[in-house]
């Protein structure tokens, strides 16, 4: 499981029927920031994620990779491999606080 921040979206009119209706979001994973810890910084890669709670460009969301991502209720039957599985509210660290949504 990793933090990613979402930073855009897919549309795709041609798809495989088992995938429409289900949006498609570029995350971007995040980690601590190694040096001070005080902030989340970006991994530099990006994925495509199915995203089934309706997160939105800017959220800090949850995401699964490989046979994790078909493990959902929503998506065991989908041909992906990153789900979003949660939108994060706040991330803290050593009692301190390096994510906070709607700041």
């Amino acid at each position: 499981m990793f933090i990613a921040r979402v930073t855009g979206s897919v549309v795709s009119t041609q798809k495989v029927a088992s995938m429409t209706g289900h949006k498609l979001l570029i995350v971007e994973p995040y980690r601590l920031e190694p040096d001070q810890r005080k902030s989340l910084t970006t991994t530099g890669r990006t994925f495509i994620a199915c995203d089934t709670l309706g997160a939105g460009e800017g959220d800090y969301v949850l995401i699964v990779q490989g046979s994790s991502a078909r493990l959902t209720p929503e998506t065991k039957h989908l041909p992906i491999d990153c789900v979003i599985i949660g939108i994060v509210d706040s991330v803290h660290i050593e009692k301190q606080n390096v994510y906070k949504r709607d700041e």
